[in-house]
Order: structure tokens, then C-alpha cells, then sequence
């Protein structure tokens, strides 16, 4: 019944002697459906199946560019040796695109035939949906009539606007970005006046001079302007720091003083800076999203209260809901079982009254806003004195305490194993004694495993989450254990560690000694801190599913760029030109190259030679360490002005988008951590349910008041109530 959460068609009917206006001046009362067929049909068709297999077709639709020529299906993407990828015949991935193209525009027809051509003039984003869809049917029928030779397919860089429209998150945060741009370029013009200040300075102070000796500084970093800029652009990144102060600093500690006060003012003030702006804007339009969020809602109720109340004729000033109205509206909505539960279990509480307010009403609709706290089975019931008191040992939090100090002692053993034999070639190393080390501790986890279980019963074993954890792997080790045994013998005689069988010894006990370290994560629920961490970052993959899809469309769109500007750009010479079974000290030792570079670093896997390559190149940019390598090859076997290429992608990805990343995570670390101070270990999982971005501006949220509301409803194009 609240906004968002109908997903049926079947609908409520309206309480006796309630009139209402719906849309069209139609009137509805007792035994009509409040909603009309075409709202019935557009709640079916934004949130049933159709909307899924729209996001499956976006999903081909995009990984065709790993398939597409250039192909990113080969092993390596090392120029030096990698096999030929293979390549789709011509109309193979083409095929699969008009597919998806001929879905987008079913979508499109569908989506503009339900709201109308008037409310389709007011959309950009359907208007712009068209353009790209005629746009990339235009591209495919060139494409198609050219055998698929051509150099640019235009519409590959068009494919992340499908994502961008088909989802409303995704739009929000495009607008709060539009909204911060202004704030951040303040900074970024800052910024840059900081570099051309110190540029020029540099230049100067750093100027060729008649001694050949003292011309380092110069020669390396500051010959001009381009060269000159893109060292103290690279500095702000710390990325050559202290290379790029070494000359000069060698001749004279005087001039450390440029480098440190450049460095301190622009990497530490004016970059802080920027994401104390970033994180404070774009908290601000979170707030404004989740205020707007909360305004829709109680619209929503608020109409919904219209629609249903009833007037007595006793007391005809008082505007009061049936509960049995409400409970029917409940049992004809499609919402998720614990939504509706909580909210009829609200609703009952009114039962016997008969009626609800309008402030009761709201007030239930509240529980949308909590998540659902699982509640853990009761523990079986034992007659026996004795396996009553087994039970209250084996359900104490001590056993969970030196199950985590077993988990450690392992740990320990397998890492003091790896240091006696780091040495030591796998022929060498005595795998025995490990294996023997870990079956022991391996029949203890197991152990603890089935004391739980006779604890808690099935049930309430399953019911906690790190129980199913470190019972899978448990169980996986123990299959592993005896497949080793089973296969290797008991013998120490008869183990050789180079053996294969469908795994080799070696590769069977090292994935026993993963497997055993990742178990070792089981402490985190038990220590509070790490609780809170952990619980943070599970919360960030439910919130940032937005920001991370707007990260795969930037990403998407710079390596296609990438792709068209330097697809085959940089070639290794002939003679590193080698089979690939030829080592890497045999593929460097006859080639020299200047410390520091792109060649001398081994470099040539990152590269734009196809999509999943440009997508790894991106990703190591972004981090911004050695990322001047990649700048300096790229305009020096292309042009000066692929260093433009490469600056935008840094301050979109690095300055831009970590900030925003770095931001949400303060605001959800935060709220967090002011919660669970006071909370018990036990306790920070139960936060975990109510970290919605409405509970985490509910302090600063404001209720909109009755006249707002009713001042709404009135000027809504949509809804007519009859008052």
C-alpha cells in the first residue's frame, strides 16, 4: 500500500460510503478498484519479470565488448606472446546487439504508450532513450553493410546509457554529481593555478645554465612547459616523489623547500580539501534525496488515508481507516512476507477499536523503513539432566572463544611451515607432518561443529551466518583431508609431492592451507570493531549499487575511447617479439631502456589493445602509482596530446570518484559507530538492519506537515480526490 512497495494487480477496493475522484473524473466507491488499468499495468511492468529481462539484455548488451573485435579472449594480453584471440565471424555478436536493440525499443514503445505522449515530451532521459536506440540501429545497418570492417562503431560508445536510464538510483546520483561540479571546480581551478604558480617557478628557479653538471634537474623535468607541467601534475599524485626532486635536491638541500611546499599545499590542503567539499555536498544532496524520498511516501499514505477513511455520520469532522479495511488492502498487495507481517501485526492493535486515525495510519507505515531482524529458533528441549548441562557448556560463548584460539594456533602452524620450506623446491618439502598437523586440527572443527549442532539443533545452527560459514568449510577440508589420504596412502614413503592426479599433492595441501586461513575470518563477528568494519562494508555493497554502476559506465566509456585512440599504439621491437614459452629474464636481457619507463618496467600487458586489457590500464591509473609511465609512453608513440586523455581519466576516476567512495563510506562508517558505542558484540549485527539511508538521516529529516501535504495532493496531475 505504500508507494514503492504494490506489485499487484489485484486491487483494494475502497471502504463503504468513501467517494473518490480518480484520475479521469471517474468516481469510485464500495466494490470498485481504486486503481485503473493502465496504473494496474504500469506497476506489472515496471516490477515484474519484464523489468528483470531488461536488465539481463543491458547486462549482454555491455559484455559484447569483451567479444567483440578487438576480442579479449586470449590468455595474456602481453604483446610480446600472446596467441591470436579468436575472433566472432561476421553477424555473430551482431546478431545478438539487434536482439537487445529490438528489446530496448519494445521497452521504449511500451514505457511511452503508458504515460503518454505529453509526459514523453517532458522526459530527457526517453528522449534521449530514442536517440540512442535510432542512433544504434543506424551504426549496426553500416556496420552490417561493411562486413563488419569498420574502424569506429559508434554505437559501442553509447551502450552505458541503457544502464543510466534504467535505473532511477543511477540518475539521482548523476544529479548530485551535476549539483557538486560547481564546488569542485572551485577547487580544480585552485588546483590548477597552484600547478601553473609552480610551474613557472620551477621553470625559473630550474633553468638551464652553462655547467653541463647542474643541468639534470632541468634536462629531466623542466626542458618546457608540457614536460614541466606534467612533472609537478605527477608530483601532486606523490606518484614520482622523490625521484622527480632528486637532481636538484643532490646539488643543494636548499631546493627541497619547492618540492615540500608544493607537495604540502596542493597533495595535503587543497586535495583534502576537495574531499572535504566532495563529502560535504554530496551529503547535503543525500540528505535533500532522502527528505524528497520521505515526502513522496507520506503523499502516498496520505492519499491512500484519503482514498480508504470513512465519515460518520455522527462525528463527520473526524477522518478515520477501518482496520479491516487496511488488513484487506494488506492481503491483496504484493510485498515481501516480513513487510506485510510487521505492518498487520501493527494493524491488529486496532482491531478492536475499529478504526484508525490519520496519525495511527502513518505511523504503521513505518515499519518499510526497518529491515527484517531474524529471529534465531529456541534451543531443543533435553529430559536429561546431563545432556541439559552439555547443552549450557556447549551453547557458551566460551566454546566460540577457544574455537577462534584453535583457528589461530593453525594458522600459526601452517605459516611457521611456509617459512621452514620458502626455500625449499616442492620435491624437498615434507608435507606429511603438515597434513598430519591439520587433519588434528581439522577432526576438532569438526567436533565443534556437531557439539553446535547439538546445541542449537539444526536449525539454530543454520540460523547464524558465520555457523554456515565455518560449517561449509569445515566440511570442505574434511572431504579434502580424506581425498588426500585416500589417494596418497598413510605412508610418509609413498607421498610424493610432485605426483598428479587430477591435482597434484602439493596443489591439494596448499588448497587445504587456504582454505584454513580463510576460516581464520570466522573472528571477525566476535570482535566488535571488527564486526562494525565488516558490517560496513557488506552495507556499502547494498547502497553503492548506484555509484558502482555509474563507475562501470566510466569506465566503459574511457576504454572505448582508448580502444579508438591507441589500439595498437605501442609495439614491442622485433627482437622482444618472442614464442611464449621463452622466459622474462631472456625476453629483457638483450634490451636496454631508460629506468623508470613504461618498456624498463615491463609494462606491456597494460595496454589498449582490447577491452578487457583497457579496463586493467584504467583500473592501475586510477591508483596513480607509476601511472606517469603509461602518460610518458602513450604520448611518446602517439602524440603530446594523449597526456589530455590520460589527466581526465584521473581526475574523473581518482579525484572525482574516490572522493564520492571515500564520502559514503564516512557517512556509513559514521552513522555506525555512533550506534554501536554503547552496543555489545551481539548487537552491532542488529544495526545492520536499520542502516537504510532513511535511518541514517532520521535526526535531521523533516516531516512535512498536514498543509504541505494536502497542498500536494491538490496540484498532483495524476490523482483527483474528492474532499
Amino acid at each position: 500500500m505504500a508507494p514503492g512497495r504494490a506489485r499487484s494487480a489485484k486491487v483494494p477496493r475502497a471502504a463503504a460510503g468513501c467517494r473518490t475522484l480518480w484520475p479521469g473524473g471517474r468516481v469510485v466507491s464500495r466494490g470498485t478498484p481504486i486503481m485503473g488499468t493502465s496504473m494496474s499495468n504500469k506497476l506489472l511492468y515496471s516490477l515484474r519479470t519484464p523489468y528483470r529481462s531488461l536488465g539481463l539484455t543491458i547486462a549482454v548488451v555491455l559484455l559484447l565488448a569483451f567479444i567483440e573485435r578487438p576480442s579479449s579472449l586470449s590468455a595474456s594480453s602481453d604483446p610480446r606472446h600472446r596467441s591470436a584471440p579468436w575472433e566472432p565471424p561476421c553477424g555473430y555478436t551482431e546478431s545478438i546487439e539487434m536482439v537487445c536493440l529490438i528489446i530496448f525499443s519494445l521497452d521504449l514503445a511500451v514505457k511511452s504508450y503508458l504515460i503518454g505522449w505529453e509526459e514523453f515530451r517532458k522526459s530527457k532521459w526517453l528522449i534521449g532513450y530514442s536517440v540512442i536506440i535510432s542512433v544504434s540501429i543506424i551504426d549496426w545497418v553500416l556496420s552490417v553493410s561493411m562486413v563488419c570492417d569498420e574502424k569506429l562503431r559508434v554505437r559501442r560508445l553509447l551502450r552505458p546509457f541503457f544502464l543510466l536510464q534504467n535505473s532511477s538510483l543511477m540518475k539521482k546520483t548523476l544529479k548530485c554529481i551535476k549539483r557538486t561540479l560547481p564546488e569542485i571546480a572551485s577547487v580544480i581551478l585552485l588546483l590548477a593555478l597552484h600547478l601553473c604558480l609552480f610551474t613557472m617557478i620551477g621553470m625559473l628557479l630550474f633553468a638551464k645554465t652553462e655547467d653541463p653538471q647542474k643541468n639534470s634537474e632541468w634536462e629531466l623535468h623542466f626542458r618546457n612547459l608540457p614536460n614541466s607541467l606534467t612533472s609537478l601534475l605527477v608530483l601532486l599524485t606523490t606518484a614520482n616523489n622523490p625521484d622527480v626532486m632528486i637532481p636538484a635536491y643532490s646539488l643543494h638541500r636548499g631546493y627541497s623547500i619547492f618540492f615540500v611546499a608544493f607537495s604540502v599545499i596542493g597533495t595535503y590542503c587543497l586535495m583534502n580539501l576537495l574531499t572535504a567539499i566532495i563529502y560535504n555536498q554530496f551529503r547535503g544532496y543525500l540528505l535533500m534525496s532522502v527528505q524528497a524520498s520521505i515526502i513522496r511516501r507520506r503523499l502516498g499514505i496520505r492519499a491512500a488515508f484519503q482514498v480508504l477513511s470513512c465519515q460518520e455520520a455522527v462525528a463527520a469532522a473526524v477522518e478515520r481507516v477501518r482496520a479491516d479495511v487496511v488488513l484487506e488492502v494488506l492481503s491483496t498487495v504484493k510485498m515481501k512476507s516480513y513487510y506485510r507481517a510487521a505492518i498487520t501485526k501493527e494493524v491488529q492493535q486496532y482491531v478492536d477499536v475499529g478504526y484508525m486515525n490519520r496519525e495511527q495510519f502513518r505511523n504503521i507505515f513505518d515499519e518499510l523503513d526497518k529491515e527484517r531482524i531474524k529471529e534465531h529458533p529456541p534451543l531443543p528441549q533435553y529430559n536429561s539432566p546431563v545432556l541439559q548441562r552439555l547443552q549450557e557448556i556447549f551453547s557458551h560463548y566460551y566454546l566460540t572463544i577457544l574455537g577462534n584460539a584453535v583457528a589461530l594456533a593453525n594458522v600459526m602452524c601452517i605459516c611457521t611451515i611456509l617459512v621452514l620450506n620458502s626455500e625449499k623446491s616442492i620435491a624437498e618439502r615434507d608435507n606429511f607432518i603438515l597434513e598430519i598437523i591439520n587433519l588434528c586440527f581439522i577432526l576438532y572443527y569438526l567436533l565443534e561443529m556437531c557439539v553446535k549442532i547439538f546445541a542449537f539443533g539444526w536449525r539454530g545452527y543454520l540460523s547464524y551466518r558465520n555457523n554456515i560459514f565455518d560449517g561449509f568449510l569445515t566440511t570442505v577440508l574434511l572431504v579434502l583431508q580424506i581425498t588426500i589420504y585416500a589417494t596418497y596412502r598413510l605412508s610418509p614413503s609413498e607421498w610424493d609431492p610432485s605426483s598428479h592426479g587430477i591435482m597434484s599433492m602439493w596443489e591439494m595441501v596448499r588448497l587445504v592451507n587456504m582454505l584454513i586461513v580463510f576460516r581464520f575470518l570466522r573472528i571477525i563477528p566476535d570482535i566488535k570493531l571488527m564486526a562494525l568494519v565488516a558490517s560496513t562494508l557488506l552495507d556499502l555493497l547494498k547502497n553503492l549499487r548506484a555509484f558502482a554502476g555509474i563507475l562501470v559506465v566510466v569506465y566503459y566509456v574511457f576504454a572505448v575511447f582508448g580502444i579508438w585512440l591507441f589500439e595498437g599504439a605501442i609495439k614491442p621491437p622485433p627482437e622482444m617479439s618472442v614464442l611464449s614459452n621463452t622466459s622474462m629474464g631472456n625476453i629483457t636481457s638483450n634490451v636496454t631502456a631508460e629506468c623508470g619507463t613504461y618498456e624498463q618496467l615491463g609494462y606491456w600487458p597494460n595496454n589498449f589493445d582490447d577491452f578487457a586489457a583497457s579496463i586493467i590500464l584504467l583500473y592501475d591509473v586510477m591508483i596513480v602509482n607509476n601511472w606517469q609511465a603509461f602518460m610518458e609512453a602513450y604520448s611518446r608513440y602517439t602524440t603530446e596530446w594523449a597526456k589530455v586523455y590520460f589527466v581526465c581519466w584521473w581526475l574523473t576516476s581518482s579525484v572525482m570518484w574516490v572522493n564520492v567512495f571515500v564520502a559514503l563510506i564516512l557517512e556509513n562508517f559514521i552513522y555506525k559507530w555512533d550506534r554501536s558505542h554503547s552496543c555489545s558484540v551481539t548487537d552491532v549485527e542488529k544495526i545492520r538492519y536499520e542502516t537504510s539511508f532513511q535511518f541514517m538521516f532520521k535526526g535531521q529529516i523533516q516531516e512535512p506537515t498536514e498543509e504541505e501535504l494536502l497542498c500536494q495532493l491538490h496540484q498532483h496531475p495524476h490523482l483527483h480526490l474528492h474532499w
